[in-house]
C-alpha cells in the first residue's frame, strides 16, 4: 500500500512514523516548501515534532500531485479551516479507487459541516469518494515514540473501515472499526472545546472534583448534540468520545487545554493563538458548535460559557460561577 499524508504538522508526521512499517511508501505533504526540503535533506522530523528520524520509505514534499501519485489511501491531517481548499486542490490528482481518511478534528466555519461532508462535497462532481474517519485518544509525540494507542476508524461502508483497519493496525497502533462517522466527528470536534474549559479549571487552581464533573457533563452535552445530528449514543462511550475527551482534558500535551490555561492568565485569545505554532481546533470549533446547538435546539452550557470567555464577554472565573449557578436539573 502506498500512503499519502496531507499535512506535515505533529499529527501528520506522527502518523507517517507509525504507519511506515505497514506501507510500501509514505509521502508526506508539508505546507512549507522549505520545511519539506529540510526534512528530506536531514531525514529528521520538523519543528512540529522534534527528535525523530524519518524511516527510509517516508518522503516529504510540497507538491500535491507528487504526494498523491499512486496512493491507495490518502490521509488528510490539515487544519479544518484549510480542508476545503486543500481537497479542492487535490481533486484532479485523486484516484477514485483510493480511500480518503480524514484525521482532522474540527468543523468547517460557516457551513458547520463535518470534514467527511466537506470531502464528499468537493469530490462528488468527479466521483463518489470512499471516506473513513480516524479519531481517538492520541497525542502525536506518544505515537511517534511508539507508545501503544487504540483509535477508531469509522465509515458508513464497513468494508472501507476494515480495509483501513487492516492496513494501519500494528504492534503499537490498534484500530477498532465503527459505522458512525457522524458521531465520531462530532465527538472529535467538541471535545476540544471542553478541553479549553479543562484548562480554565486547571489555571484557576481547581482540583480533581471539578475535572471529573467537567468531563462527565461535557460528555453529556457532546452526546446530546451528536445524537441530534444522527450520531449514535454508544459511540460517545467509546474511544472517539469518552476516551479522547479524558485525554484532551487531562493531558499536559493538549493544545486546547493550554489555551484555557493561558486565558486564566488574562491573555486575549488572539495573542494566545498568534503565539502558537500549531492549531488549537477548539477555538474555531466553539463558534460552530454554538450555531449547531441553536440549529438543533440542544443545550450546550459548557460550550456556551467557553464561547463567552473566548470572545471576552466573561472572565474565566465568572463563566465557572455561571455554570455552577444555573437552574437545577435532573442528570
Amino acid at each position: 500500500m502506498k500512503l499519502a499524508i496531507i499535512g506535515g504538522g505533529s499529527w501528520g508526521t506522527a502518523l507517517a512514523l507509525v504507519l511506515a512499517p505497514r506501507c510500501e511508501s509514505v509521502r508526506l505533504w508539508v505546507y512549507e516548501a522549505d520545511l519539506a526540503r529540510q526534512m528530506e535533506s536531514t531525514r529528521e522530523t520538523s519543528e512540529y515534532l522534534r527528535g525523530f528520524r524519518l524511516p527510509e520509505n517516508v518522503a516529504a514534499g510540497n507538491d500535491l500531485a507528487w504526494t498523491l501519485e499512486g496512493a491507495g489511501i490518502v490521509c488528510g491531517v490539515m487544519p479544518s479551516q484549510h480542508a476545503r481548499e486543500l481537497y479542492t486542490a487535490m481533486l484532479a490528482h485523486l484516484d477514485p479507487a483510493s480511500i480518503l481518511v480524514s484525521a482532522t478534528k474540527g468543523l468547517e466555519k460557516g457551513s458547520l459541516l463535518r470534514m467527511s461532508q466537506v470531502i464528499e462535497q468537493v469530490c462528488l462532481p468527479r466521483f463518489q469518494p470512499k471516506i473513513a474517519v480516524l479519531s481517538g485518544p492520541t497525542f502525536a509525540k506518544e505515537i511517534a515514540q511508539g507508545e501503544p494507542a487504540a483509535v477508531v476508524i469509522a465509515a458508513s461502508d464497513l468494508s472501507v473501515a476494515k480495509r483501513v483497519q487492516g492496513t494501519f493496525s500494528g504492534p503499537t497502533f490498534r484500530l477498532y472499526t465503527n459505522q458512525d462517522p457522524a458521531g465520531v466527528e462530532i465527538a472529535a470536534s467538541l471535545k476540544n472545546v471542553v478541553a479549553i474549559a479543562a484548562g480554565v479549571c486547571y489555571g484557576l487552581g481547581l482540583g480533581n472534583n471539578v475535572q471529573a464533573a467537567l468531563i462527565t457533563r461535557g460528555l453529556a452535552e457532546i452526546t446530546r448534540l451528536a445524537v441530534a445530528m444522527g450520531g449514535k449514543r454508544e459511540t460517545m462511550a467509546g474511544l472517539a468520545g469518552l476516551g479522547d475527551l479524558v485525554l484532551t482534558c487531562g493531558g499536559n500535551l493538549s493544545r486546547n487545554r493550554m489555551v484555557g490555561l493561558e486565558l486564566t492568565k488574562g491573555r486575549r485569545i488572539g495573542e494566545i493563538v498568534g503565539s502558537m505554532r500549531m492549531v488549537a481546533e477548539g477555538v474555531e470549533t466553539c463558534g460552530a458548535a454554538m450555531e449547531l446547538g441553536q440549529k438543533f435546539q440542544v443545550e450546550l452550557p459548557i460550550i456556551e460559557q467557553m464561547h463567552a470567555v473566548l470572545h471576552g464577554a466573561k472572565s474565566p472565573r465568572q463563566a465557572l460561577n455561571d455554570l455552577m449557578e444555573r437552574s437545577l436539573k435532573d442528570e
